[in-house]
């Protein structure tokens, strides 16, 4: 089995099926070599690496995401993290202490956002109740 092949493995059991192959089906001649890029590097070369182990890479995942600003990419791995397999699920109360500390380190307003897109996420889920 090739890098790509390897990774397509990782990526399908973080992200989900549905996901991995909305995003294939989008590949292009434009996009196709990033694609096959951050499959082979990202999803094999880092998420293949033992040390760490889904659950913590998926809250790493999600803080990094916080400082960045990249709250539609937040809402994909909050939605992969709640979804994930049971070894590496994310609980409300794990992407919660991750939003608490990028409060202290990302600041306030990006832990306000992140809060209110993954309280959106949770209320979808039935995991929150529904605003009054």
């Amino acid at each position: 089995m090739n890098d790509y092949d390897k990774g397509l493995l990782n990526r399908r059991r973080v992200l989900g099926e549905a996901w991995v192959d909305k995003s294939l089906a989008s590949s292009n001649d434009f996009n196709g070599e990033f694609q096959n890029l951050i499959t082979r590097y990202a999803w094999h070369e880092v998420w293949g690496r033992p040390a760490l182990g889904d659950k913590t890479r998926r809250l790493m995942v999600l803080s990094t995401l916080i400082a960045l600003s990249a709250y539609e990419e937040f809402a994909l791995h909050v939605r992969a993290g709640l979804d994930g397999p049971p070894e590496s699920r994310l609980a409300p109360d794990d992407i919660k202490e991750v939003i608490l500390q990028a409060a202290i380190y990302c600041g306030v307003p990006a832990a306000n956002h992140a809060f209110s897109v993954a309280g959106e996420i949770l209320r979808e889920k039935g995991l929150l109740a529904a605003k009054a």
